[in-house]
């Protein structure tokens, strides 16, 4: 039977938790901060930012949402990043993806403060990228679910990460805010998982191979039925918009399901999860930095 994977529900029951850790910081009269900065009205960043700011008030957290035009000059944006990283009350910067071309986004990256930098791009930062958490995340939910009922506790990182490393692992895509991020993670883990993208040979017998395929191209029907095993574990990391304006993934749900055991939907898969381990990340720089 196909397991449709609901990302919202998943992310839900990390919130609990994290609930009960701001509770903890309010008693020292401690609220989350995060510092969202937004250049440019592209729909994609919007609708993200706006689910962090959502997902970050019901927690009891502050986002603050600062926007400039996409015509903005890199000293407006170094000046708020200089004072951003200077203000003890903000705990978290989020520079969002992607900036405009005259932007250097790895300047920016550079001048954060690595303690406030829970997106984890600057090489000192100390946190992970929430997205290859949020993919770990989701397999450990599916590891779990394959145990016996008696044994769906809490989950035991040794005995996922035993039971991935058993799993041909396929992920098709490398690019700088999806694939890439999640093949350095899981790599740090210990797994190594075969990487393909459109220049790689033989690629659909390659997928075909795979017992875990986490897909991140962000296209139209680069995943197709013919190209997965039958009872593979897929993972819908890419995006785009239809022609209707709707988010899609990389392969179409419905003709998929017969084949997958697990797969991700989108939206609603991945999306809420990486946020949800944004607002984690969030969690521990404010705990270190109060501490």
């Amino acid at each position: 039977m196909t397991m449709k994977l609901d990302g919202r529900e998943l992310a839900e029951k990390i919130y609990v938790h994290l609930k009960t850790r701001v509770r903890e910081l309010q008693k020292k009269n401690v609220t989350p901060q995060l510092a969202v900065i937004l250049v440019g009205k592209n729909p994609a960043s919007l609708a993200y930012v706006i689910a962090k700011q959502k997902q970050g008030e019901k927690i009891g957290a502050t986002i603050n949402i600062i926007q400039y035009p996409e015509s903005v000059t890199s000293n407006v944006l170094i000046k708020i990043v200089t004072e951003l990283n200077a203000d003890s009350t903000v705990h978290g910067i989020l520079i969002q993806r992607p900036l405009p071309d005259h932007i250097d986004s790895t300047q920016l990256e550079m001048l954060t403060n690595p303690e406030k930098d829970i997106d984890g791009f600057h090489p000192q930062s100390p946190y992970t990228l929430p997205l290859p958490l949020a993919v770990i995340e989701i397999l450990g939910d599916i590891f779990l679910s394959k145990q016996p009922e008696k044994e769906r506790g809490i989950r035991n990182p040794i005995q996922l990460l035993n039971w991935l490393s058993k799993n041909k692992i396929v992920i098709l895509g490398k690019g700088e805010t999806g694939g890439k991020p999640i093949i350095a993670y899981f790599q740090r883990l210990g797994l190594m998982p075969q990487i393909v993208d459109s220049k790689t040979p033989n690629r659909q017998k390659i997928l075909k191979q795979a017992d875990i395929l986490i897909s991140a191209v962000g296209k139209e029907q680069v995943i197709t039925p013919a190209m997965i095993k039958k009872e593979a574990i897929l993972i819908g990391v890419g995006m785009h918009k239809d022609p209707n304006g709707k988010l899609r993934g990389d392969y179409d749900e419905e003709a998929i399901k017969e084949k997958a055991s697990f797969y991700t939907p989108t939206p609603g898969g991945v999306g809420p999860v990486n946020v949800a381990m944004l607002m984690d990340n969030l969690l521990t720089a404010t705990e270190k930095q109060t501490a």
